[in-house]
């Protein structure tokens, strides 16, 4: 699928209007729902084929932070051949324990995968909790980027690379 088509895909089936409070707290008269195009098999098979290029030629493991990162990073760890870890918002109190399920990641170089980014918070918090468990980040890919300032992406050595912008998609 071509991006340009795909473009058009997400925005006819994604973009909602009305009123919305995000993640970071802003309110938009829009919102890509990610779980439309992630619960769509032929969209999240195009968005992985657009994304798999994207990703870091130094990269050990994708890791998909929860919960909409998961259904990409699985998507791209088909479409790649690149393993695979399960990023959690914090820890549970209880099993092993982990802030990132699946093996370890230790001395591994990380792609962060995300769906939506607005200001970056919960990938922001996840890097810092993977570098603390040893592993190395430097990158954040997603599928939509609706923010404007990538400032706290450089503050903390990482880059952000979008599959989309909201200005491609909104064009």
């Amino acid at each position: 699928m071509k991006k340009s088509f795909l473009a058009k895909q997400i925005v006819e089936n994604c973009r909602l209007t009305g009123h919305f409070t995000l993640r970071s707290g802003q309110t938009s008269s829009e919102y890509f729902d990610k779980y439309r195009f992630e619960s769509q098999p032929q969209l999240l098979k195009a968005i992985a084929s657009l994304m798999a290029p994207l990703i870091p030629k130094e990269t050990d493991l994708l890791a998909g932070l929860e919960m909409g990162g998961i259904p990409l990073a699985t998507a791209l760890s088909l479409e790649t051949g690149l393993p695979i870890r399960f990023v959690r918002k914090e820890a549970k109190s209880y099993g092993t324990r982990q802030i990132c399920e699946g093996g370890d990641i230790k001395g591994k170089t990380l792609c962060l995968i995300e769906d939506v980014v607005t200001t970056g918070g919960q990938a922001l918090i996840s890097a810092k909790a993977l570098r603390s468990a040893g592993a190395k980040v430097s990158t954040v890919l997603c599928v939509i980027y609706r923010g404007d300032n990538l400032s706290p992406f450089k503050e903390k050595d990482l880059q952000l690379i979008p599959l989309f912008t909201r200005e491609e998609l909104m064009g």
